[in-house]
């Protein structure tokens, strides 16, 4: 061969070899690319667990110890608010207190023109007052007989029998059993009325000093307070006349939990029953364990409590008199001849709404305030906000009346409804007043209550009476055996004539209770 050709030949050299025969290609499938986010996320997934595989306890003790430190704050805030509610509580308190002895006019715009809201007579008039004579008001009721324990009782065998109660709890000795057939007799207007009003019978409790009694017998004008349970302070009157001085008397009511409760805050009774103007009456055995429910007795049976008396003003404990009782009997009853003088209620007007507020405000059960509202509807009350003209609530923290024979039924039957039914006053007040109307009647506005009153409040809620049940067994002989009941303790003991019995001894049949 030529050296040309050799020269043509050329070999075509590459880096990749093959073991593969010639003329055989190998084909190689393409690889798939994985995707940068899947590693990454192995990748974290792997680390995570690495890490909880080490840190776990921590993991776990960490969010517990910030539960605790949150739930210690959330406390620590709640006991700081508890301060703060305190705290503004006491100086609303002090608020309330700068009230006393307070003697500037109360005033509002009519037509507008600022006016006083009572306008009271000088004080050189207010000497020279006298009683008007006893007015003849045509009121249909001429007389008010009240029903008292007889003494004498059915026998049945060798025990005398007293009346069971009807169903309701706080009827007792002191009020007596108004059935329901009573009680709607009792609205039945008649010239000469006999109707339950308290002081039922001598063992229902609310005893007085003979030494009280006379002096309360003596009393011609009258301004009443209570403060049962030792709930509140004693509020010296104001604004007073040296004619209301030497005319009114000026009567509170305690009981010994209070008087304890005064005495040592240093407040004593001198050796005249005084602690300033006020004459202090302690009375003992209050007839029932709602401290709402005795409070109503001086409320609203004055006339049972000062027998003589012709006009008396009721002060809540909560407020101070502050202008000469005299000028207010003579602005709020002889100047619109008038016999009941009472307050507007300032917030509502019909009791259906007031029920409502008493339920929502936690004043009285739900289910005592439905018995009570089922039983009004059923009377036939209506919703009205207006009767006769004037607003159908009041607000009655204030009282001024003349005791006439209508006055004291009034009140009577008031007081019987506020023992069936709740210590709500203002709740059962429009429902009396629909059924027995007072023609003479002065619901005033409220600005005249604001300036008859220093409003200082209530110092604290007064708690129930617990006290043991007495249940009183009367033989042939009507001597009465006393089984007082322990309810926590289960203790049983009979008293007759001051000697105490087995219970093997209890041969009388069971016949009535009350609380002690």
């Amino acid at each position: 061969m030529s050296s040309s050709v050799l020269s043509s030949i050329s070999f075509s050299v590459s880096d990749d070899e093959s073991d593969e025969p010639v003329g055989k290609m190998k084909v190689q499938g393409r690889r798939k690319r994985k995707k940068p986010f899947l590693r990454s996320n192995r990748g974290f997934l792997d680390r995570a667990l690495r890490f909880l595989a080490r840190w776990w306890p921590l993991m776990i003790f960490v969010p517990a110890i910030i539960l605790l430190a949150f739930e210690a704050s959330k406390l620590g805030r709640k006991q700081s608010e508890t301060v703060k509610v305190e705290k503004r509580q006491l100086e609303g308190s002090q608020v309330q207190r700068t009230n006393l002895n307070r003697l500037d006019p109360t005033t509002r715009v009519v037509n507008g023109v600022r006016e006083v809201c009572l306008k009271m007579l000088k004080e050189e008039d207010l000497n020279k007052l006298e009683f008007p004579e006893n007015a003849v008001h045509g009121s249909p009721v001429k007389s008010v007989t009240y029903k008292t324990d007889s003494g004498q009782y059915p026998v049945e065998g060798n025990t005398t029998m007293l009346r069971h109660q009807n169903g309701t709890a706080r009827f007792n000795l002191f009020s007596g059993y108004q059935t329901l057939e009573e009680r709607e007799d009792s609205f039945n207007v008649k010239n000469n009325a006999e109707v339950h009003c308290g002081f039922y019978s001598d063992l229902g409790g609310f005893k007085i000093s003979d030494e009280d009694k006379q002096y309360m017998k003596d009393c011609k004008v009258v301004v009443c307070t209570c403060a049962f349970g030792g709930g509140d302070d004693l509020y010296q009157p104001i604004g007073m006349s040296a004619a209301s001085l030497n005319k009114v008397c000026y009567v509170a009511f305690w009981d010994e939990l209070t008087l304890a409760a005064q005495e040592a805050e240093g407040n004593t009774i001198g050796d005249d029953s005084m602690i300033g103007r006020w004459r202090i009456v302690v009375v003992r055995d209050l007839p029932f364990s709602d401290q709402r429910l005795n409070g109503k007795i001086p409320k609203m049976l004055g006339h049972r409590l000062f027998p003589q008396a012709r006009y008396s003003i009721w002060v809540d404990s909560k407020s101070q008199l502050r202008r000469d009782p005299l000028g207010v009997l003579e602005a709020l009853l002889w100047r619109t001849n008038s016999v009941f003088a009472i307050s507007e209620h300032g917030a509502r007007s019909n009791l259906y709404d007031e029920a409502k507020a008493i339920v929502r405000k936690h004043k009285a059960t739900p289910e005592e305030v439905d018995v009570q509202i089922k039983q009004y509807r059923y009377d036939g009350i209506p919703s009205d906000s207006r009767l006769h003209g004037k607003k159908a609530l009041a607000e009655a923290s204030i009282i001024v009346r003349e005791h006439t024979p209508l006055t004291n039924l009034f009140t009577c039957l008031w007081f019987n409804e506020v023992v069936r039914f709740t210590s709500r006053d203002q709740l059962s007040f429009p429902y009396v007043l629909r059924r027995l109307w007072i023609p003479d009647m002065n619901m005033f506005p409220v600005c005249t209550r604001r300036d008859l009153v220093n409003s200082i409040g209530h110092r604290h809620k007064v708690k129930p009476l617990e006290k043991p049940i007495e249940i009183y067994v009367y033989d042939i002989t009507l001597h009465p055996i006393i089984l007082l009941v322990e309810i926590h303790e289960i203790k049983y003991f009979i008293k007759y004539n001051n000697s105490l019995f087995s219970n093997s001894r209890l041969i009388y049949t069971l016949v009535d209770f009350r609380w002690a």
